[in-house]
């Protein structure tokens, strides 16, 4: 009976897979059914019954799956010789549980209504408009570590503690939900994650875990890089699974802060963004827009650039190149690359946004 059951469930990832794919095709029925229904009652529910301890429950559920895991490969090679056909239905069996997990509690938001769709955003521009939005994304964050700083030379040091930054970035989405109701964050849940070295050396620097609904942060990345790391993963939480998107709406919750230390952290955020693909399309260009940055801003991103310089390993690029799939698995055609797609929201969103303020 038991063994039944198990190849039943095995078989079901048949079934599943076919679902996921037929719903990709329906991101309008995903919006208004999955998006904005059954997971904002699955999502508060998580975060409701674990938000509220002050570790990663999430992580150590992973540990402890890990530690099973590897016992039980142990346990039952011997299995794999005896009764193969029972080992591979008892393996497929646990991930036809955990792909149906995964799905339910997150990831069918892989396959939403795109953004720029549900904000009526173009979703290209000219180098031209990229030039216009980067000069004023310039002008904003020079304007505001001049007037932390006082010193247009010297980087930031950040007036917030790890723990007190966790505590105050949602402040930024308290303001944002009065302009996007949909971004209204509670109850909250984001903590330092257990991981944060493996993340580090695997170059990430955070991540939602799909099953807690807990948003994690590495806490061994540069201070100034907290406030948008978690934006972003706090983005994530709120169902928006893309990348790009996740780093557009952290963008704007950073923006949207009564704090400059975190609307700093959110500008330079958007520019480094432009800059990047400035430089792939204009080197030149590039060149010239990045000598009217403030010599501050400019420590920063080196700041950021060294630290994963120099936690770089042989491992890291099959971490990226595994994530960059898994990612081109979920709708996310350009795997890791999709992170550059973030400046079309940009440009688009903070165009419109000047027309409406002039």
């Amino acid at each position: 009976m038991l063994r039944q059951k198990k190849t039943i469930i095995a078989l079901s990832l048949i079934l599943q897979y076919a679902l996921i794919k037929w719903l990709s095709n329906y991101p309008e029925f995903v919006e208004r059914f999955y998006s904005n229904g059954v997971y904002i009652f699955i999502s508060k529910l998580l975060r409701y019954t674990l938000g509220w301890l002050p570790f990663s429950f999430g992580d150590i559920v992973y540990t402890l799956a890990i530690i099973y895991i590897l016992r039980w490969f142990l346990k039952n090679r011997k299995l794999l010789r005896k009764n193969t056909k029972q080992w591979f239905i008892d393996v497929i069996a646990t991930f036809a549980m955990v792909y149906f997990a995964f799905h339910l509690f997150w990831a069918i938001n892989y396959y939403r209504l795109p953004l720029h769709k549900s904000l009526n955003l173009k979703h290209d521009y000219s180098t031209e408009q990229l030039v216009n939005i980067t000069e004023k994304l310039i002008e904003t964050s020079n304007k505001l570590h001049l007037d932390i700083a006082n010193n247009d030379s010297i980087k930031i040091i950040s007036p917030y503690s790890k723990e007190a930054i966790l505590k105050l970035v949602p402040n930024g989405y308290e303001n944002l939900k009065s302009i996007f109701p949909n971004l209204e964050y509670h109850p909250k849940s984001r903590k330092k994650s257990l991981f944060s070295y493996p993340l580090t050396y695997m170059g990430f620097s955070g991540y939602l875990n799909p099953f807690t609904n807990e948003a994690q942060v590495n806490s061994k990345i540069p201070l100034y890089k907290l406030p948008t790391t978690t934006t972003h993963e706090i983005a994530h939480q709120l169902g928006y699974a893309a990348e790009n998107e996740a780093n557009f709406i952290g963008f704007l919750a950073a923006t949207h802060h009564d704090d400059p230390y975190f609307k700093y952290c959110g500008y330079s955020f958007g520019l480094r963004f432009c800059l990047n693909e400035i430089y792939r399309r204009d080197e030149c260009l590039y060149e010239d827009l990045v000598a009217d940055i403030n010599k501050g801003i400019l420590k920063d991103f080196k700041e950021g650039r060294d630290f994963w310089q120099a936690h770089e390993n042989p491992l890291e690029p099959l971490f990226k190149v595994f994530y960059g799939n898994f990612l081109k698995a979920n709708n996310q055609s350009k795997g890791i690359e999709s992170y550059s797609y973030v400046v079309a929201l940009l440009v688009n969103y903070l165009e419109i946004k000047a027309l409406v303020n002039d």
